[in-house]
C-alpha cells in the first residue's frame, strides 16, 4: 500500500482536501495511508522553536537543520525506501511522468517548508529532493504537498473508477487533453461537434487526437506531443 508521510508545522491542515472526493474515498478504503508529523515535536526548547535568523543576515527566518533532521529521522529511518521530497519553489518542476513514477513506488515523504527556506545542510544530509509545483511562491509547502499527493493518489490502482481515464488526460503522451462536451446538445447557440454525435468511434478518436495536437501546439509548444521543432 502506498504510504505518505507529511512533515509540517501545521499538521491540522491535513488531510484537508485529501480527505474528500477520490483521495478521501481511497484513504477510507485503505488504498493509501497518510501519516502527518508535527516538526515542532522534535524541537528541544520550551518554545518548540523550529527556526532561527539567517546566517549572514537578511529578512525572515530559516528552518533549523537539527530540528528538521530529527523530525525526518523519526518519520523516515535510514532504510526507508521512500523518496524524500522538499516542497520548494527552486526545485525541479513536477510533471506527469514524475507523478506516474512516484505512484509506482511504496510511498513518499513530503517536507513542507516554511519561512525563508530550509538550512541547506539538512537538504544535503537527508538527501531531500526539491520539488516545485510552479514558478510562484506560496506561504508554505503544505498546499504544494497536497497537490503532489492528489496527483499521485488518483493514479494508484483502484482509485479511479475507470482506469482508462488517465490515458486521455492532459500530459498523457505529451499532449494536452482534447475538448470535452456533454448535454444539452445546444448551449447558448453553441453546438456539440457533429463528429461526437456520429457514433463512428474511429472518426471520434481521430478528431480527439487532432484536437489534442492542435491545442498542445497552441498552448504548450514545449511538450513533446506538440509537433513543434524544439531544437
Amino acid at each position: 500500500m502506498f504510504h505518505a508521510t507529511v512533515l509540517t508545522i501545521f499538521p491540522e491542515m491535513f488531510p484537508g482536501p485529501l480527505g474528500l472526493s477520490l483521495a478521501g474515498r481511497a484513504l477510507a478504503e485503505g488504498l493509501w495511508s497518510l501519516d502527518v508529523r508535527d516538526i515542532r515535536a522534535s524541537a528541544t526548547d520550551r518554545h518548540r522553536s523550529v527556526d532561527d535568523t539567517p546566517a549572514g543576515g537578511g529578512p525572515g527566518m530559516v528552518m533549523r537543520p537539527d530540528v528538521l533532521a530529527a523530525a525526518i529521522d523519526a518519520a523516515s529511518p535510514a532504510d526507508d525506501p521512500r523518496p524524500r521530497l522538499l516542497m520548494s519553489p527552486r526545485g525541479v518542476t513536477l510533471d506527469q511522468a514524475r507523478v506516474a513514477a512516484l505512484a509506482q513506488g511504496p510511498g513518499v515523504v513530503l517536507v513542507a517548508g516554511r519561512f525563508e527556506g530550509v538550512d541547506e545542510r539538512v537538504i544535503e544530509a537527508r538527501a531531500l529532493e526539491e520539488v516545485s509545483i510552479g514558478d510562484y511562491v506560496l506561504s508554505g509547502g503544505e498546499i504544494a504537498a497536497c497537490a503532489v499527493l492528489d496527483a499521485i493518489i488518483r493514479l494508484l490502482p483502484g482509485v479511479m473508477g475507470n482506469a482508462r481515464s488517465a490515458e486521455s488526460e492532459s500530459f498523457a503522451e505529451g499532449l494536452l487533453e482534447y475538448p470535452q462536451y456533454t448535454r444539452p446538445q445546444v448551449f447558448e447557440g453553441r453546438t456539440i461537434p457533429d463528429v461526437l454525435l456520429s457514433g463512428d468511434h474511429k472518426r471520434i478518436e481521430d478528431w480527439r487526437r487532432a484536437e489534442a495536437r492542435r491545442i498542445t501546439a497552441e498552448r504548450r509548444p514545449d511538450l513533446p506531443g506538440s509537433g513543434k521543432d524544439r531544437s
